[in-house]
């Protein structure tokens, strides 16, 4: 069993809707889902010990809350190189954040990205059955570079 780090913002609770049903997605795949909002992950230290990364944020302004921008400072210096990555968030107009995120992921930190992209879902479509699943998919394909 693999375990999956599912570090987030969110403002008004639509993010956290998407990391709680990615959570579910690991625990479907068979890996154990650890979710963490990112003021509670302090340090490089406790970025460490997890086989995968999912970080979710909103995205407002057509960019990620600077605190997000202020966590992958932090998140650098954990040189996660060659670790499973992904990126997701909720948005209203543009969902830039979860883009920006993926390709610091991808060309920054050098991780083996999903083959799917980030993943955005508009804030009014979070709890329909279509998008809860596109949640899982991108799970599954964490999964298998896990």
């Amino acid at each position: 069993m693999k375990k999956v780090l599912i570090a987030y913002v969110s403002v008004k609770g639509h993010t956290l809707k998407i990391a709680e049903y990615m959570a579910e997605g690991v625990r479907i795949s068979g890996n154990e889902p650890v979710l963490k909002k990112i003021s509670e992950i302090k340090s490089v230290e406790d970025l460490k010990g997890y086989d995968g990364y999912l970080f979710g944020c909103p995205t407002y302004h057509r960019d990620m809350t600077q605190n997000f921008k202020t966590f992958l400072f932090m998140v650098k210096d954990a040189n996660l190189e060659g670790k499973a990555g992904g990126a997701f968030g909720s948005y209203t107009h543009s969902g830039d954040a979860p883009k920006i995120i993926f390709d610091t992921l991808e060309h920054v930190f050098k991780m083996k990205v999903v083959n799917l992209g980030s993943l955005n879902i508009k804030e009014a479509d979070i709890d329909k059955p279509e998008y809860i699943k596109s949640c899982h998919d991108y799970v599954k394909s964490l999964a298998t570079i896990l």
